[in-house]
């Protein structure tokens, strides 16, 4: 029998048989590899003199029939894999791109410009950060992309904001007035005017009749109760306000009953950043089994599609994805550490020692008073646990007077570095140019005045650590997830443990390269085909031997 491959008990009947057309079958086990990893080339496992040899070419025949001189017995088939037909080919067609990969949005500009433009120069969705930045970067950002990628895809944020709800609105208003027809809608609890709004504008019927919506929504969500009015249409009582504020006709507003407010969502599992932590291989079926539910009721004409985020950072978790049935892929955490990434060097090292269990939750600050929660790196930085003690005491006191003098030293002179009424006069001031009504309502409440104080911290340990600022180290806030411990782990001894080699699109392909791999050794698996499990590992490979494959 081949080193490589052997059959897994008795296999009492063949699939058929095989005549080799001029290239005769190998049980070399450096050509039965190449077989393979070669993943658009279809290849036959054949019994030849006892031994199992791999045919490439050739012609297969299958079912009974009697052998002919020259045939050989075939064990097994394994058809080509493309990496552009692993997830569903209509996402691709519909968005513009050639692979179902998307790079998801990450707050401050992480997902930066350079990102995006790297995914969509090839053939792959990525999302600019806008979520914490002024909406004079974000408007930068749209010049400078839109100008770079005048035909490839790409996305902006629309982050939902409770506690800033002119923001999300503002964002919205720049999106519609610049032309950004698709955005990513993210950390949404429930549906929103400004969400609604954006995604019924310029809804119309095209001359043969079908409803045409200029605008694009892929809901990234982690609950069912919030992926379920993505996938209904968009409410009565919005689109009532949209009409009497003269954003929408009434046409419109009976196309839009017929359409669902986002075609795509993403079910996100444990990630970095906002997260329910769900396991993605339970959350993904159950958002599946949505769909179809949601499908059937509504009967939309646009087809509803699943992706799924969350834990994707190896070939082995893209490949599991795909099998259980995900349009896409989205990566996050991952793609921080590489060169593309708008965060500093100092995150991406850290981001780059990541082990599992060096990830934890902590206060998130947009929704602080809510108690929500984000997923963060713990190793090299004490921003966990410092955000933790500050909502601790929120919880605990009504207002900065009430905190002990203890406390109250602890905060300024550990956490803080300064003190509550130099933080105040900071916030104070900042919010008197952005939102004033913030002001207004801290002067009358001291629960709220102290809620800002404490954001304060929370606002600043994103920026900097985004901007590496040195002598805030040990207070870093970096959004991650274990993903970014697998992918550190499988990438080990290759050209991608170096940070310089980190490209995010040499990182993509290598996923959905992997995964195609995985798939058909998988294939082999179902049929009876056993292997030594080391010797088809999937390790990372430099883009242009992956664009041979390709090829």
């Amino acid at each position: 029998m081949s080193d490589l491959f052997q059959i897994f008990g008795q296999l009492e009947t063949n699939l058929g048989w095989w005549s080799a057309d001029g290239v005769e079958p190998s049980s070399n086990e450096r050509d039965q590899k190449e077989a393979v990893f070669n993943i658009h080339n279809p290849f036959y496992i054949v019994r030849n003199d006892r031994k199992l040899a791999i045919g490439v070419g050739g012609t297969g025949v299958f079912g009974k029939r009697t052998e002919s001189a020259n045939s050989l017995p075939i064990a097994a088939y394994v058809p080509a894999c493309r990496i552009k037909s692993l997830g569903d080919p209509s996402f691709c067609a519909e968005h513009g791109m050639l692979y179902p990969y998307v790079a998801g949005s990450m707050a401050n500009g992480i997902s930066s410009c350079d990102m995006v433009e790297a995914m969509g120069q090839n053939g792959m969705l990525g999302f600019f950060g806008s979520a914490g930045l002024p909406i004079e970067s974000v408007e930068s950002a749209i010049d400078r992309i839109s100008g770079h990628l005048t035909d490839g895809p790409y996305g902006f944020d629309l982050i939902h904001s409770p506690n800033d709800p002119d923001l999300e609105a503002s964002l919205v208003d720049l999106y519609l007035r610049r032309g950004v027809k698709l955005v990513e809608a993210s950390a949404y609890m429930d549906l929103t005017l400004p969400v609604v709004r954006y995604r019924v504008h310029g809804i119309h019927c095209n001359s043969s009749g079908d409803i045409v919506t200029p605008n694009r929504i892929i809901a990234k969500i982690s609950r069912v109760e919030v992926a379920s009015k993505f996938f209904a249409p968009p409410p009565d009582r919005f689109l009532g306000e949209l009409i009497s504020q003269g954003n929408l006709t009434q046409e419109q507003a009976r196309l839009a009953a017929q359409i669902p407010m986002a075609q795509d969502l993403t079910a996100e599992a444990d990630s970095g950043g906002h997260t329910d932590k769900r396991p993605a291989t339970a959350l993904l079926p159950t958002i599946l089994a949505l769909r179809d539910r949601m499908q059937d009721r509504f009967r939309f004409k646009q087809t509803l599609r699943v992706g799924t985020a969350g834990g994707i950072s190896t070939p082995p978790s893209a490949a599991a994805a795909f099998a259980m049935g995900a349009a896409y892929v989205m990566t996050g955490s991952i793609n921080q550490a590489c060169v593309e990434s708008g965060t500093s060097i100092d995150v991406k090292e850290m981001l780059a020692q990541a082990q599992q269990g060096d990830v934890t939750m902590a206060p998130a600050a947009d929704m602080f008073e809510m108690g929500v929660t984000v997923q963060v790196l713990k190793r090299g930085t004490m921003f966990a646990m410092r955000a933790s003690k500050l909502y601790e005491a929120y919880c605990a006191f009504n207002s900065i007077q009430e905190i002990p003098a203890s406390v109250r030293s602890m905060i300024e002179k550990n956490i803080f570095h300064d003190s509550f009424e130099t933080i105040w006069n900071e916030t104070r001031g900042y919010f008197l140019n952005s939102d004033p009504t913030q002001v207004e309502r801290a002067e009358a409440d001291p629960k709220h005045l102290m809620a800002l104080i404490f954001r304060w911290y929370l606002g600043k340990t994103s920026r900097w650590a985004t901007s590496g600022e040195a002598s805030r180290r040990i207070d870093y806030q970096i959004w991650c997830g274990p993903a970014m411990a697998a992918f550190n782990e499988w990438v080990k001894d290759s050209f991608l443990a170096h940070l310089d080699q980190r490209k995010v699109v040499t990182v993509a392909l290598n996923l959905l390269y992997g995964a195609a791999v995985i798939m058909r050794i998988n294939n082999l698996r179902s049929q009876g085909i056993m292997f030594s499990p080391h010797l088809l590992r999937v390790v990372p490979i430099k883009q242009e031997q992956i664009k041979e494959y390709l090829s």
